[in-house]
């Protein structure tokens, strides 16, 4: 390998050159920032260190330590690619980032043979928030419930699991914004287009995820019911309910735009730049998730059990429900008891 390639890949080490020629000769071992670097890296430095050069008693288990440790990786990245083929099909791509990304970050604690205590200490040396601690947690413990599994065709016992021996991270417990009635009705009073009244209504009546919203087909409303088929997570239909003002808007917009397969006359990035615009004029959370949890607090200020949040929402579990309600304070829970006692 001559020196302008050698000085390349120093540069995708992130070390110079002379401590990688260094590291060459045998004069100096490499570092965890070399030993870490991606399994591509790693083939090119083994390529430099069996390059003909006459080595001294270090380098050769040098290479040999590189040459492991980018099998290792390979390994490791094997996994990850299979454990993302095996997710169930109508999986969100979105989804199935969220755990590419997170595994990738991971990747030192995947694998066979993996200390629960490694894993405890992986958790801990992060620098994110105690909320992206978890989010850790989470994705490693799917992971290894499918590798520990019979669906990976693995063969290992569950009881080894080293995930199960893993307390997982407090996340702090944020209390997120929703909107009241009355700001909602600033909202839908202050922007001029009847979509923009039409969304921001149906949001707020229906707790619909920006997906499920974006790509409404016109078809699938049934006006007497006032519900609307929709897809939600895991490619599974569910039905949101709107009220009559949503109703009355939805008409009115219906009357203007000569709708086909899709409601709107823009996508769900369309929708995104709509709302932080109004955000920004506003100073108020306008995001599908603050109407969400805007859905799910008026239905519960109102007396509505989460049960029937559940399911007028679409969500999977009453912890998701009460996680979207947090936002509800002690005085509405007594101004509910008051009104149901007196």
């Amino acid at each position: 390998m001559g020196k302008k390639s050698l000085r390349a890949l120093a540069k995708e080490l992130g070390v110079t050159a002379s401590y990688l020629s260094q590291v060459k000769s045998g004069k100096r071992n490499p570092s965890a920032k070399i030993m870490n670097a991606s399994p591509e890296v790693l083939s090119k430095l083994n390529g430099l260190l069996n390059s003909g050069v006459c080595y001294n008693t270090l380098s050769a288990p040098v290479a040999q330590r590189i040459e492991h440790r980018s099998s290792e990786l390979h390994q490791r990245n094997e996994l990850i690619s299979r454990f993302i083929n095996s997710r169930p099909d109508g999986t969100s791509p979105r989804t199935l980032d969220y755990y590419k990304c997170y595994l990738d970050r991971a990747i030192a604690v995947i694998g066979f043979n993996i200390p629960s205590e490694v894993i405890v200490q992986f958790l801990k040396t992060r620098t994110c928030s105690s909320g992206g601690k978890f989010s850790y947690f989470r994705v490693l413990r799917t992971f290894y419930r499918w590798l520990y599994g019979l669906k990976s065709g693995y063969k290992l016992n569950a009881l080894d699991n080293p995930i199960l021996r893993v307390e997982p991270p407090r996340p702090e417990r944020k209390i997120l914004p929703s909107l009241t009635i009355e700001q909602v009705d600033y909202l839908i009073n202050l922007v001029d287009s009847v979509r923009d009244k039409a969304i921001i209504s149906l949001f707020t009546d229906s707790g619909l995820r920006l997906n499920e919203l974006a790509y409404i087909n016109p078809a699938n409303i049934n006006w007497e019911r006032r519900l609307i088929k929709v897809k939600i997570k895991g490619n599974k239909e569910g039905y949101a309910p709107f009220g009559k003002r949503t109703e009355t808007f939805l008409k009115e917009w219906l009357n203007i735009y000569k709708a086909d397969n899709s409601l709107w006359d823009l996508n769900r990035w369309g929708i995104s730049i709509m709302l932080r615009r109004l955000k920004a004029k506003t100073g108020l959370p306008c995001n599908p998730h603050t109407f969400r949890r805007t859905f799910a607090s008026i239905l519960a200020k109102r007396g509505v059990d989460s049960l029937h949040i559940m399911r007028l929402g679409r969500w999977e579990s009453i912890e998701m429900v009460e996680h979207y309600t947090r936002s509800i304070k002690f005085e509405d829970s007594l101004k509910l008891y008051s009104d149901i006692v007196h």
